[in-house]
């Protein structure tokens, strides 16, 4: 192509937007405008969006498995076991899980520094982006945000447990953890997705007012909170 004179670019590209991608300039349009350090924000829209997701579904992964062993234990167990673990889930109900999310954030941290610290491996870097602040998230999911699911699940296992093919498991000498999981816990699978479905705004709501209040997503990385923040100068100016 160069011995015969002709000029090659690239399809779709003018050679004004060739010259702007030489400098290292963008072609493309600011669709929500840049903030004041020149990042497109709709890009950190979707970058915050995708973070809150992930929050959001681990979270409900978390609630998924604690509540519903603990819950159908409780169900298929009954008698004094059953008293016991809701007396659990009572106390559990009435403990502030903002509150807990805040004094996890601020015990983890310096713990978590000194691991940064300690080496350059795959969990001091997964530790170095998450920061003190989302980890005490799901901590807390995993320590509060299951009663909900457990309950859920041992209402439905006291009825199934009743149930003639139940009664046949246990005369052909099936254990209780072969029955929960063969037999009882597919057949709340109903109940189950529907919960957790559920769980996942519930997680991205938490995760997105902490980071509005400073106290979630550690910076620089973005979350759909710590941009409305940022935002509110702008709303003000405009």
């Amino acid at each position: 192509i160069k011995a015969l004179g002709i000029k090659a670019k690239p399809f779709g590209y003018t050679n004004a937007e060739l010259e702007q991608i030489a400098a290292g300039e963008s072609v493309f349009p600011h669709v929500f405008g840049c903030d004041t350090q020149g990042r497109d924000i709709m890009v950190r829209t979707m970058i915050g969006a995708r973070v809150s997701m992930i929050v959001g579904i681990c979270c409900a992964i978390i609630v998924l498995v604690i509540g519903a062993l603990y819950g159908s234990i409780s169900g298929y167990c009954g008698g004094k076991v059953d008293a016991v673990m809701q007396r659990i889930v009572e106390i559990i109900y009435s403990v502030p899980e903002v509150l807990i999310i805040l004094l996890l954030g601020a015990t983890l941290k310096p713990i978590l520094e000194d691991f940064q610290n300690s080496g350059d491996g795959f969990f001091q870097n997964m530790v170095t982006i998450l920061g003190p602040n989302l980890i005490a998230i799901f901590i807390a999911f995993g320590l509060l945000y299951w009663v909900t699911m457990s309950r859920i699940i041992r209402g439905q296992v006291l009825q199934l447990k009743q149930q003639e093919y139940v009664t046949a498991a246990k005369a052909l000498g099936a254990s209780g953890g072969r029955i929960i999981r063969r037999h009882l816990l597919p057949n709340c699978i109903g109940q189950i997705v529907v919960t957790t479905c559920l769980q996942i705004p519930s997680a991205i709501f938490l995760e997105s007012f902490l980071s509005y209040l400073g106290v979630g997503v550690s910076a620089p990385l973005p979350s759909l909170g710590s941009m409305a923040t940022d935002a509110l100068s702008g709303m003000y100016t405009y």
